[in-house]
């Protein structure tokens, strides 16, 4: 049986967010996450998981030759980093305005 996602749920990873590798070759690293992809459960962090391409010569890339650039990486690998530089959980909370924002799990601090 295939599982379906619903592109609309709420995710612990934002654009922007720096987040923490916590599995596979690039485990240990920090980042910044550039993009998140919703219809795969993916995002793109910035010096993570670095891929080289072969392209052809065109127009951005006169010359051609081999490109390295980053490829997207499973959401459920990645850990949010707080202000304080800890992995932690994601919650959510209401704050005074009743606005539903992020909360730290660990430190408590609101995220956004």
């Amino acid at each position: 049986m295939e599982r379906k996602f619903n592109s609309q749920a709420k995710r612990h990873v934002k654009k922007g967010d720096n987040v923490l590798v916590i599995t596979g070759d690039d485990k240990g690293k920090k980042g910044r996450v550039i993009e998140v992809i919703t219809e795969t459960n993916r995002a793109i962090v910035e010096g993570v998981n670095i891929v080289k391409r072969h392209t052809k010569p065109n127009a951005q890339n006169q010359n051609g030759g081999i490109i390295s650039k980053e490829a997207p990486v499973h959401i459920s690998n990645l850990k949010v980093v707080d202000k304080t530089g800890n992995p932690t959980k994601i919650g959510r909370k209401t704050n005074e305005s009743g606005k539903l924002l992020r909360v730290s799990k660990k430190s408590g601090d609101f995220i956004d």
